[in-house]
C-alpha cells in the first residue's frame, strides 16, 4: 500500500468518480490512476470502486470505510509537514485565506495588515468566491482558513467558529423618498425596485426568509456578490440597494444615505471554518484570534476536539 494509491482514491472520489479530472487534479494519467486503484484493491481484497465497463458508477459500502480512513492518513501526513515547517522555520511559511467579498473588503484589511506586520516572513495569499467555494477549498487543503457568513455550517467536516454577527442596511441616494419615512416596513420596501446580494453571498437567505414569512414578493431588479456594484448601480438611480452595515462608508459613498434595517432582516454571523483534524500552526491561531478576540488558542482547541465546539462559542 502506497500514500500515492491513496491519494489516487480519495481525488478520484472528489472528482465525483470521473478519473480523466482526477489524473489532471494529480498530473498524471488516466490509466495510471485507473491501475494503482486496481492495484490496491487487489492489496486489499475488497472493490472500492463499482464499475460498468471502464467507467466508475459509485463507491462500495467497503469502499466508503477505505475512503474515510485515507482522508484521515492523507490529513495526518499533512499534518506532520505542518508540525515539520513550524518547528523547523519558526515564524514563517504560507497561510492562505478564503473569504467571500464582504470579508476580504471590509472586515479583514485591517487584520491582515496586524498579521503581516507580526508576521513578516509569513507568506499570506487571499482567495475570493462563493461560499461554496470557500467550503470546498478548505476541505481540499487548498485554503487554511474559510471566512464567510452563508453555507459553512452546512459542512461536517468543518469546524465552525462563530465571530461576530452584523445587520444590513438601506441604502438610497440623497433625497430619495424612502429616506423621509418614519418606519421603514417590508410593506415599504415592496414599493421600490431593490438590488442586494446574490442568493448565495452575505445574509441574503435572512432577506428572503423575512419577505416569504410577510408573504410578500420584493422587486429584486439586480444581484451582484459586491456591495461596490450594488452602491454603484443605486447611485445610478436604478434602486434601493440593500447591503451588510460594514459596507456602507459615509465619507466614502458619497452621494448615498444608509438606514439601518436589521429590524426586518434579524442578524448575521460571520464564521470561521477549519477543516477537522487539522494540525493549527501558531500564526494561525494569532490570525483567528486578530479576527475574533473571543477565539482564543483554547477556545479555537475545545472546538478542534469537540468539547467546546458550535453552541458554546454561538453569539
Amino acid at each position: 500500500m502506497k500514500l500515492q494509491q491513496l491519494r489516487y482514491l480519495v481525488e478520484v472520489a472528489r472528482s465525483n468518480l470521473n478519473v480523466s479530472e482526477a489524473a489532471e487534479v494529480l498530473y498524471t494519467s488516466q490509466p495510471g490512476v485507473s491501475k494503482q486503484i486496481k492495484l490496491l484493491e487487489d492489496e486489499l481484497g475488497v472493490v472500492v470502486f463499482e464499475r460498468s465497463g471502464k467507467r466508475l458508477t459509485a463507491v462500495t459500502e467497503p469502499g466508503k470505510r477505505v475512503l474515510e480512513i485515507a482522508e484521515r492518513i492523507l490529513r495526518e501526513v499533512q499534518n506532520i509537514k505542518r508540525v515539520g515547517d513550524e518547528y523547523a522555520g519558526g515564524n514563517s511559511g504560507s497561510l492562505v485565506i478564503a473569504a467571500t467579498h464582504t470579508q476580504a473588503r471590509y472586515s479583514l484589511p485591517g487584520i491582515v495588515k496586524q498579521f503581516m506586520d507580526k508576521y513578516p516572513n509569513v507568506r499570506l495569499s487571499m482567495h475570493q468566491g462563493s461560499p461554496t467555494q470557500i467550503a470546498e477549498w478548505t476541505l481540499k487543503g487548498e485554503a487554511d482558513i474559510a471566512i464567510a457568513t452563508e453555507t459553512l455550517d452546512q459542512y461536517e467536516q468543518l469546524v465552525i467558529l462563530p465571530c461576530f454577527q452584523w445587520g444590513h442596511c438601506l441604502v438610497a441616494p440623497e433625497g430619495h423618498p424612502i429616506l423621509e419615512e418614519r418606519t421603514i416596513s417590508l410593506a415599504t420596501l415592496t414599493r421600490w425596485p431593490l438590488i442586494t446580494y446574490d442568493p448565495a453571498f452575505a445574509g441574503r437567505s435572512r432577506i428572503n426568509k423575512a419577505f416569504e414569512r410577510a408573504e410578500m414578493t420584493p422587486n429584486i431588479v439586480l444581484a451582484a456578490i459586491d456591495a461596490d456594484v450594488i452602491k454603484t448601480y443605486v447611485n445610478l438611480g436604478l434602486g434601493l440597494g440593500i447591503i451588510a452595515q460594514m459596507a456602507y462608508d459615509p465619507a466614502r459613498d458619497a452621494g448615498l444615505k444608509a438606514v439601518n434595517v436589521e429590524h426586518l432582516f434579524g442578524s448575521n454571523t460571520t464564521r470561521i471554518g477549519l477543516r477537522r483534524g487539522t494540525y493549527l500552526r501558531r500564526f494561525e491561531y494569532d490570525f483567528i484570534t486578530l479576527f475574533a478576540s473571543h477565539l482564543t488558542q483554547k477556545a479555537v482547541d475545545m472546538a478542534m476536539a469537540g468539547t467546546g465546539a458550535h453552541d458554546a462559542y454561538q453569539l
